[in-house]
C-alpha cells in the first residue's frame, strides 16, 4: 500500500463540505393521483454521513480492507450510498451486470470469488439456493427482507448516529484494489477487471476535465456506475427509470419527463437510449433546451443517432462520443461536430469510424496485429500512420490485470517494465491529425487469400442502402481462405415479400459493393429478420454466431433469406 491515501470516496466527502445542501442524487417513484411523479432526493451531506453509516456498520460485522463483497442492488439512492459506504470500508466490490443472462452471472460470480453478497432479496435467496459456488460467501447483507438465510439488513448497517470528525475512510493507495467489473462477453467469455483506486481516481479528472463539468450541473446517467463519478464530481444524478441491462426498451417518455423535471443538463447512455429518445423527440417534435452535453459510449453510435440528439436538445449543446472499453475507459472522443463535419464522408466510403483524438493522460500506439500473446512491449511491431493495426493504449485509467482469468492477461496485457499496455482488440489507425479511426474488432476481421477485410469498412458500404437497418461482414472457412459474406438485417426485420422482390433487393447490394474497392470482391449475400446482439447495448453484433448461420445456409440450397 503506498504512503499517499487515494479513495475516490473522498472525493464525496468533499462535495459534502463544500455543497452539503445540494441534491446529489434523485429517485424516481410512482406517480400521485394527479398523474405527476414522485422523487426521493438526498443531498450531498446526507449522502456522505449515509455512506458513513454503512462504513462502519460494516466493519462492526466483521468486513475488512480488500474484501470481496458482490453487490447486487437496483440503481437508485441505496445502489450509490452503498457503493461509496464500500469504498470507504475499503472493500473491493464486485459489480456485475444482470442483463448477461443467469448462468453467465452465477458463473461469473463464482469465479470472483465474493466473501459476501450485499444484495436485494431475490438474490440473496438464490445465493442461498447455490451456496455451494459460493463457499466464501459469509458475511452477507440483505437490502430489503431478510428471510431464512441469516445475516444483517442494510437497516442495520444503518443503525446508529453519524459522529462527526469520525472518519469512515479507509487508507487505500492508488495501487489498492477497489473493484471488480465484468466486461459484457460480447467477443468471449466474460472477464472480471480489476480496478484500483487510482483508476477510479483518475477517470474522475479526466472525464470532469476533458468535458468541463463543473459542480452544480444535473446528469441523467443510463449506466448506474456512472452516477458515483457524478457525486465525486458535485453533479446531480437523475436516476432514470428504466432498465438499466435492457436500454434498448426504454421508454423515452420518462426520460424526457425527468429531463423537463429537474432540469438536466447532461446525460451518459448507450446508443440504443439515445436511438429511442431522439427518435421520439424527431416524431413529436420535442426540445430539450435544458441539455448542453450528451455523451454515448459502450457500442458504436450511428451518425442518425448523433444527429437526432443534437437536433433535439440546446443548440449550443453536442453530443460526444468517448471511445474506450471496461478495462481502458476514457481513451478518446469526438463530437458529433466533428463527425459531421470532417468524418461522415469518410466512413461512408469505408474509412472506418474516426473515435477521435486521445485523452490527455493516454499514451497509445497501433501495432501490426498478432492472433496470440505477446509478452514484452520490445516484441511489438508500431505502425506507421494510416496503416491498419491493432490499438494497444496505456495510462492512469487503465487497468493492469483481470483476476478471473489467468489467459486474458496473457492475451489482453504486454508488460513494459514495471508498466502495462492494454490491447483493447480494437482493428484501425492513425490519420495525419492522430486521431484513431476504427475498423472493426481485431477477431471478426476476414482473413481471405488476398488479405485481411475489416468488417466497420465494409459494412458502411452497404449500411448505405435505404432499406437495410445494418450489416454484417462475416467469414465462412478457414483462416486464411475465408469466403467474405455480407449478412444485411432489413429495417424492422421486414424481409422482401417472396424470391423475386429478395433477388432484385440482393442485385441492387450487390451493386453498392462493387463500386467500392473494398468490397468488390464480395459475391456473398444473405438476409437475416434479427441479428443476435448483446443485451445491455444492442448494438454490438455477435459475428461469430452469424458465422456459422451464414456456412449452415450457404451450405444449403434453400433461398438466401433467413
Amino acid at each position: 500500500m503506498t504512503s499517499a491515501v487515494v479513495n475516490v470516496a473522498a472525493r464525496l466527502a468533499a462535495m459534502a463540505e463544500s455543497m452539503p445542501r445540494a441534491v446529489a442524487v434523485v429517485e424516481p417513484l410512482g406517480y400521485d393521483r394527479q398523474h405527476r411523479r414522485k422523487y426521493r432526493q438526498v443531498t450531498f451531506q446526507q449522502l456522505d454521513r449515509d455512506s458513513d453509516r454503512i462504513a462502519r456498520g460494516l466493519r462492526r460485522r466483521g468486513i475488512t480492507p480488500a474484501m470481496r463483497l458482490a453487490l447486487l442492488v437496483r440503481p437508485g439512492i441505496d445502489f450509490v450510498s452503498l457503493v461509496f459506504g464500500l469504498f470507504k470500508a475499503g472493500s473491493v466490490v464486485i459489480l456485475i451486470d444482470p442483463g448477461m443472462g443467469l448462468k453467465k452471472m452465477v458463473k461469473c460470480l463464482a469465479e470472483a470469488e465474493p466473501e459476501g453478497f450485499v444484495a436485494v432479496s431475490p438474490v440473496q435467496a438464490a445465493r442461498t439456493i447455490l451456496r455451494h459456488r459460493f463457499p466464501k460467501a459469509r458475511l452477507n447483507v440483505t437490502v430489503g427482507r431478510r428471510w431464512f438465510w441469516g445475516g444483517a439488513t442494510l437497516d442495520q448497517l444503518r443503525d446508529g448516529p453519524w459522529i462527526e470528525r469520525e472518519t469512515q475512510i479507509a487508507a487505500t493507495g492508488a495501487d489498492d484494489p477497489a473493484a471488480i467489473i465484468f466486461t459484457t462477453g460480447s467477443t468471449g467469455p466474460p472477464k472480471g477487471v480489476l480496478y484500483r483506486h487510482g483508476n477510479f481516481d483518475a477517470q474522475v479528472e479526466q472525464i470532469r476535465d476533458f468535458y468541463a463539468i463543473r459542480p452544480g450541473g444535473v446528469d441523467l446517467p443510463g449506466f448506474p456506475l456512472f452516477g458515483l463519478f457524478n457525486c465525486a464530481m458535485g453533479v446531480t444524478t437523475v436516476i432514470p427509470d428504466m432498465d438499466p441491462s435492457r436500454p434498448a426498451r426504454v421508454d423515452p417518455a420518462k426520460i424526457i419527463e425527468a429531463i423537463h423535471d429537474w432540469k438536466v443538463t447532461q446525460m451518459f447512455g448507450s446508443p440504443a437510449i439515445w436511438n429511442r429518445v431522439g427518435r421520439y423527440c424527431q416524431n413529436h417534435r420535442i426540445k430539450l433546451p435544458t441539455v448542453r452535453m450528451v455523451l454515448s459510449a459502450g457500442a458504436p453510435v450511428p451518425v442518425d443517432v448523433l444527429r437526432r440528439m443534437k437536433a433535439a436538445i440546446h443548440g449550443e449543446g453536442d453530443v460526444h462520443t468517448p471511445y474506450g472499453a471496461t478495462e481502458s475507459l476514457p481513451v478518446a472522443s469526438i463530437s458529433g461536430a466533428e463527425v459531421f463535419d470532417q468524418t461522415e464522408a469518410q466512413t461512408q466510403r469505408g474509412a472506418g469510424v474516426c473515435v477521435g483524438g486521445c485523452f490527455p493522460g493516454i499514451r497509445w500506439k497501433v501495432i501490426r496485429i498478432v492472433d496470440g500473446p505477446i509478452d514484452t512491449i520490445d516484441k511489438v511491431e508500431e505502425l506507421p500512420r494510416g496503416e491498419i493495426g491493432e490499438l494497444i493504449v496505456q495510462g492512469p485509467v487503465v487497468t493492469r490485470q483481470y483476476c478471473t482469468s489467468v489467459e486474458a492477461n496473457k492475451l489482453g496485457k504486454i508488460a513494459d517494465g514495471e508498466s502495462v499496455w492494454h490491447r483493447m482488440g480494437d482493428s484501425g489507425y492513425f490519420d495525419d491529425r492522430g486521431r484513431f479511426w476504427f475498423c472493426g474488432r481485431v477477431a471478426h476481421r476476414v482473413l481471405t487469400p488476398q488479405g485481411p477485410m475489416y468488417p466497420v469498412c465494409c459494412e458502411a458500404i452497404f449500411n448505405q442502402h435505404p432499406t437495410i437497418y445494418r450489416s454484417a461482414l462475416v467469414g465462412v472457412g478457414p483462416s486464411g481462405r475465408q469466403r467474405p459474406v455480407i449478412v444485411l438485417e432489413p429495417k424492422n426485420g421486414r424481409l422482401p415479400d417472396g424470391q423475386e422482390a429478395t433477388a432484385e433487393l440482393i442485385t441492387e447490394i450487390r451493386r453498392l459493393g462493387v463500386e467500392n474497392r473494398l468490397t468488390a470482391g464480395i459475391d456473398q449475400f444473405l438476409l437475416h429478420p434479427a441479428f443476435p446482439v448483446d443485451i445491455r447495448h444492442n448494438a454490438k453484433i455477435f459475428r461469430e454466431r452469424l458465422a456459422v448461420w451464414a456456412a449452415e445456409r450457404l451450405a444449403d440450397t434453400s433461398p438466401q433469406r433467413g
